[in-house]
């Protein structure tokens, strides 16, 4: 199994994946677009977020970019990249659950229609610390959040569907309508997580340069398992409600290493620059998943960078999704009451 322990070994398992990468796989050709369509992108100031919200506006798309900074530089950069006008920036801070429920008022008082959400969001920070509501902060922002802002969006019906919001969803009752689509970021180094704690999830982990790699991998199996269990739970005996697809991009040149230490930034930047994709190349992957026509009744995709695989054993487990929802949903809850009383 390959080792995602520190900031190095992962950079070189990175390496090891663009090294084998094949041509070919999941391709969109230049009519495939989403014209007449809406797309939320977390993360979208900068980076692999930003790619994909310039990706998808070339193709027709209205985008919205959920971020917490670059307003409004960001966004005028992305208009200015996909030559398209149809873009706008929404603020959310996925630290701060307030947040998140606020940008989830906004689109729903808005009647905001989303026909694809691009969960990308993720922090890798240099040492563990603590929201404002008591978790760790990247399984806040990589995980938690990302479920939060995800159910508020079914069960507004701003992502049509009727699992969630009743046969009123838009699109539950068309069999022929497209199918609004769901994609979570993840990567492959929840394979080489430790399988989920249920009864310690959401506890506060310390940790620090080396030993951060092991909470980030748990971020990302928690992401697949949940994606996982999403896709079971909008699916009934009448079919695919709202697509769920989740993917690994691979290694790509970002920021995402900013917060490493000073004597270990130069080698990364080094192999990163030389080895790792280009952001618009990463995108690639996630613009399929999100406009594919290939992918119309389909759910439930896993691909590793433009590879379709299956996520690991651990992340497919039906007990374990179920378990997993049912944990986040109590997480969720405390927090809520314990933002109501303060």
């Amino acid at each position: 199994m390959r080792q995602f322990n520190n900031p190095l070994s992962a950079t070189l398992a990175g390496l090891a994946d663009q090294l084998r990468r094949r041509r070919g796989g999941a391709m969109l050709d230049d009519g495939e677009r989403l014209d007449g369509r809406t797309c939320l992108v977390t993360g979208a100031n900068s980076g692999l977020g930003k790619a994909i919200a310039i990706q998808l506006a070339a193709r027709g798309a209205r985008v919205i970019m959920a971020c917490r900074s670059g307003i409004p530089e960001a966004g005028e950069d992305v208009r200015r990249l996909s030559g398209s006008g149809a873009v706008e920036m929404m603020h959310v801070d996925l630290t701060d659950f307030d947040s998140v429920r606020g940008l989830c008022d906004q689109l729903r008082d808005r009647k905001v229609r989303l026909d694809v959400a691009v969960l990308n969001a993720g922090v890798m920070p240099r040492r563990s610390r603590r929201t404002r509501h008591g978790f760790e902060l990247m399984f806040q922002v990589n995980y938690l959040a990302g479920v939060l802002l995800t159910r508020r969006l079914l069960q507004d019906n701003v992502i049509p569907n009727r699992t969630f919001a009743g046969d009123g969803g838009v699109g539950g009752g068309d069999a022929t309508a497209p199918r609004s689509r769901i994609i979570f970021v993840s990567s492959e180094a929840h394979r080489t997580a430790k399988p989920i704690d249920l009864g310690a999830l959401g506890a506060y982990v310390e940790y620090g340069v080396v030993t951060g790699m092991a909470q980030y991998a748990h971020t990302k199996l928690a992401i697949c398992t949940y994606a996982t269990e999403l896709a079971r739970r909008l699916r009934d005996d009448r079919g695919v409600d709202v697509a769920v697809h989740a993917l690994c991009p691979g290694p790509v040149d970002t920021n995402m290493a900013r917060e490493a230490p000073l004597w270990l930034k130069p080698a990364l930047k080094l192999v990163m620059g030389a080895f790792f994709s280009a952001p618009e190349v990463a995108a690639r992957p996630v613009v399929y998943l999100a406009c594919a026509r290939a992918l119309e009744s389909e759910s439930g995709r896993y691909l590793h960078m433009t590879e379709q695989k299956e996520a690991s054993a651990s992340a497919c487990d039906a007990v374990a999704g179920r378990g997993l929802w049912e944990a986040s949903e109590r997480l969720l809850r405390r927090a809520h009451a314990i933002d109501s009383a303060g």
